[in-house]
């Protein structure tokens, strides 16, 4: 796998080896360069180019999926609610377990699944009653946390497994990662026509509606209101990135449905939707003095 011609290429760009520190350093004065002066470039090329040299520092911890938001199924699940799953959850691959997500047993691919459908002889298709989950089982693969990106982006080419779950050091799992989470990283957001915008907010009376996954230098960029706790005694913020976040830090837990918390700016955040684990969706409420501006 170290002599992996791809994997050198992005070490080279990277410079993941001390004589490749010279050729990142003129990569990036010669980006900087273009971004000035050159119209060779692209915008978009550039924030690419960019992006590739920083790729060989990110850790499967930085590109993953909470364990929250895991969409995962028990291998005893029947066919007919498999399918509710795949539709509910718009992914072609999940995650199966045995009792609990800290067993995970493999992935299931909807198309092994659309692959059981027979057809009647009136037209419609039904599923075979004596067909099983677990023979459609395929393996997944495993990272801890501390891996390089890079390693188990090359590992899913290697292995044509386009799926990782992330095992904490007691072999718990504490994320996923699949191989578009990390091509992300490099290329920018790949959204399909399932995905919803987390970075967008709706205007709503005196307030906004937001995505709770929103980060919090997008908030800003779209009201111009920064919600970062300036106090050095009490930083809360410091570890926050996501509007979610900075509203169970603010209360200390998760909130309930329904739910006001106040930042001491005077800033409201309504709970709009939330499960015991996590905020879904927020209705803030900017201080009557920033509104009225």
């Amino acid at each position: 796998m170290s002599d992996h011609p791809l994997k050198r290429l992005i070490q080279k760009i990277t410079g993941q080896d001390a004589e490749a520190a010279a050729m990142r350093v003129s990569l990036e004065e010669v980006i900087e360069e273009s971004d000035r002066e050159s119209p060779a470039l692209s915008a978009q090329e550039r924030v690419m180019l960019g992006n590739l040299l920083k790729f060989g520092e990110l850790k499967v911890r930085d590109v993953m999926v909470p364990r929250a938001e895991i969409v995962a199924v028990d291998e005893t699940i029947g066919l007919a609610e498999l399918l509710k799953q795949f539709r509910e959850a718009q992914h072609s691959r999940l995650p199966l377990y045995s009792e609990t997500l800290d067993d995970p047993t493999g992935l299931i691919h909807v198309k092994d699944v659309l692959g059981l459908l027979e057809a009647e002889a009136d037209g419609p298709y039904c599923l075979p009653p004596k067909a099983k989950i677990t023979a459609l089982r395929r393996p997944i693969l495993f990272a801890p946390p501390s891996m390089r990106a890079l390693d188990l982006l090359l590992k899913m080419q290697a292995t044509h497994t386009h799926l990782a779950l992330v095992i904490d050091e007691y072999g718990g799992t504490d994320g996923l990662v699949s191989i578009e989470d990390i091509i992300e990283e490099i290329v920018g957001d790949i959204a399909d026509e399932h995905d919803d915008d987390p970075a967008v907010i709706k205007p709503d009376g005196d307030g906004f509606i937001a995505d709770a996954r929103m980060d919090l230098d997008d908030f800003k960029a779209q009201t111009g209101h920064d919600l970062m706790v300036k106090d050095a005694e009490d930083d809360i913020e410091r570890d926050i990135d996501s509007l979610g976040g900075l509203v169970m830090s603010l209360l200390g837990r998760v909130p309930l449905r329904g739910e006001i918390v106040a930042h001491p700016d005077g800033t409201e955040f309504q709970v709009l939707d939330a499960d015991p684990r996590r905020v879904r969706r927020l209705r803030v409420t900017l201080p009557r003095t920033l509104a009225t501006e």
